[in-house]
């Protein structure tokens, strides 16, 4: 019997039949599952995301063969994968900071229930700092239309999404139209990538959810990435 994972399952009040839903699984799968049968990788990802909690803690017995960096708490096959739990708790945990370098023809905050969580953030006096970038225009393009603020339809799109925010609090929105390699979403001390894969489109391409440390070299590029996108990019006027 896996009694951790049974913990944590009621602790996040869940049941069989839900985490059987949210995986797509049958609930005899989960059952097994609590009785002490290892998940498939994926699931064992997507369970933690669920409950919060880092793998290793549901089945210790995997802290003997681990050998992915410490920073790294999950990764998800695309964007989709994230659980929508994963995005609100990051978002709605910050106390101090939220940097947001974005897509416009997919933004993160397009999901109601997360543009709310940085609305609350925000009003609560979380200082945010939201860079967006359009995927859709070409290098000569970008770099014509920028110093303008923009003028595509997905820019003024993602604009009229992220503007709400404007009013909130200690908000910042900055447009950027150079070569972005990664979109970022930090908070306080939790970070989740979405990479960029040649060839796919961004909703397609893993994420890495990191937990940022003083000693993190993957964070450290991250988050120096993310200030690099910052300081090249041009306010937008509330």
């Amino acid at each position: 019997m896996n009694e951790t994972l049974c913990r944590a399952l009621i602790q996040a009040r869940l049941t069989e039949e839900d985490v059987a839903a949210r995986l797509q699984v049958d609930p005899k799968t989960v059952r097994r599952w609590l009785e002490g049968r290892v998940p498939y990788l994926r699931h064992r990802w997507a369970i933690a995301a669920i409950v919060g909690a880092d793998e290793t803690d549901l089945w210790p017995q995997l802290r003997i063969t681990r050998t992915r960096p410490e920073e790294v708490l999950a990764i998800y096959p695309h964007r989709d994968a994230v659980p929508r739990e994963v995005w609100l708790r990051l978002f709605g945990s910050a106390q101090r900071e939220i940097g947001i370098l974005d897509d416009t023809d997919m933004p993160v905050a397009a999901d109601p229930p997360i543009g709310a969580a940085l609305a609350e953030r925000a009003r609560s006096g979380v200082k945010m700092r939201i860079c967006l970038h359009d995927t859709n225009m070409s290098t000569r393009t970008q770099e014509a239309v920028c110093p303008d603020g923009g003028d595509t339809s997905e820019v003024h799109k993602a604009l009229a999404i992220y503007a709400p925010l404007h009013t909130q609090g200690k908000v910042e929105i900055r447009l950027h139209c150079r070569v972005m390699y990664n979109s970022i979403y930090y908070a306080d001390d939790q970070m989740l990538v979405s990479q960029r894969v040649y060839g796919t489109p961004i909703k397609s391409a893993p994420v890495l959810h990191l937990l940022l440390a003083e000693d993190g070299d993957m964070t450290a590029a991250y988050s120096e990435a993310f200030e690099a996108a910052w300081a090249a990019g041009a306010p937008v006027q509330g």
